[in-house]
């Protein structure tokens, strides 16, 4: 991880706002760029003027960051995140991070399309992330450490804050929304996973499936941000139906649910005022 770059990211931001405070981060994934329509939107960075972050590079990825508020909560919305796959290392998927500690944030809400696993889940589905399977073989926390990251093995029992993870279920409720609770499992991706795959990680006790999310989380979280997590169920994972997967099929079902999504933020934002 380069800690130069993350400095001059997070100075470029600062620079960029100088008179921003925000409380929160809110990490968009595959099809959720959308919701900052909900917002109050104070300024925009696209990703490639941010030193080490570089343009987003999957579809459904706006590739911006705003200074935007909602309901008196200050926040920066990452339209689009940077994947392991995309072959750069860990920092540009840091930046978010990093960048957001040192701007003060406390609270990290982290987003995806996800595969589902789970039989009582169907796509367009919500699914608050309860905990994680990491199955990469690896973390950004590997490598010398830096402080900045906590201690130098930092627990893992309580990755998804239980706090925001009810103040996201007293939000669906004042909304009359149904949301699945669940484990959310990493691969590195770019690959879908084969059928075999998902028989095994259905095993292993996983409701869904996806590319993004845990390295961030691992990462917010031994940093000592509180953290939230929240898949889309997009598509039935590998094998469940007699299809192949595409990702038009991801975006396609995020544009459908995208007034369920937009909803339940602005409720759940009322909660962190």
């Amino acid at each position: 991880m380069n800690y130069d770059l993350l400095a001059q990211a997070a100075e470029k931001i600062s620079h960029c706002w100088p008179d921003a405070k925000p409380s929160t981060s809110l990490i968009c994934g595959s099809g959720w760029s959308s919701v900052i329509e909900s917002f109050d939107v104070h300024g925009t960075l696209p990703f490639e003027e941010i030193p080490g972050f570089g343009k987003a590079g999957v579809v459904g990825h706006a590739g911006k960051v705003s200074w935007a508020s909602l309901h008196g909560v200050e926040t920066f919305i990452f339209q689009g995140r940077r994947h392991y796959y995309e072959g750069e290392g860990w920092t540009p998927i840091a930046i978010p991070i990093y960048a957001s500690k040192q701007a003060g944030v406390t609270n990290m809400i982290l987003t995806n399309s996800a595969g589902c696993m789970n039989p009582d889940f169907a796509p367009g589905d919500l699914m608050i992330i309860t905990d994680h399977i990491n199955m990469t073989a690896t973390n950004p926390l590997i490598g010398p450490h830096n402080e900045v990251w906590g201690p130098r093995f930092p627990d893992q029992s309580y990755v998804y804050n239980p706090e925001l993870q009810n103040k996201i279920k007293q939000a669906a409720a004042t909304i009359s929304l149904d949301v699945k609770e669940g484990i959310y499992l990493v691969s590195t991706g770019p690959v879908y996973e084969s059928p075999a795959e998902i028989r095994m990680f259905r095993q292993m006790g996983a409701d869904a499936v996806g590319m993004s999310t845990v390295p961030e989380a691992i990462l917010a979280n031994a940093g000592g941000l509180t953290v939230a997590g929240l898949s889309c169920m997009t598509n039935f994972a590998a094998g469940i139906l007699d299809q192949p997967l595409t990702h038009e099929e991801v975006t396609e079902t995020t544009r459908v649910t995208m007034p369920k999504m937009k909803a339940l933020l602005e409720a759940f934002w009322a909660e962190l005022e």
